[in-house]
């Protein structure tokens, strides 16, 4: 196994470790959405949505577009987060 595909193995096991980074992954699948679009998808609260994003930020799975921003942060999946989908379903 290469180094590439190990990596994406630990990663998609930390995915699959917690239903709910698993579910926020699959709510920004097709869509740009705010962390309340997201909690409104999943029925989880606001603030363990943003933990749960920060934790996919930290994998390169998600992204913010406008960072910057304090309120309205817009987050969308990445191609290593696509990846991780097709798996995913």
């Amino acid at each position: 196994m290469d180094i590439e595909n190990a990596e994406m193995f630990e990663i998609l096991a930390f995915v699959k470790i917690s239903k709910n980074r698993a579910k926020v992954l699959k709510s920004l699948r097709d869509e740009i959405k705010f962390p309340s679009q997201i909690a409104k998808d999943t029925n989880l609260r606001i603030n363990q949505v943003s933990s749960l994003l920060k934790g996919l930020k930290e994998k390169n799975l998600v992204e913010c577009l406008n960072e910057n921003s304090k309120v309205g942060r817009f987050y969308r999946v990445t191609t290593k987060g696509k990846k991780i989908l097709k798996y995913l379903e």
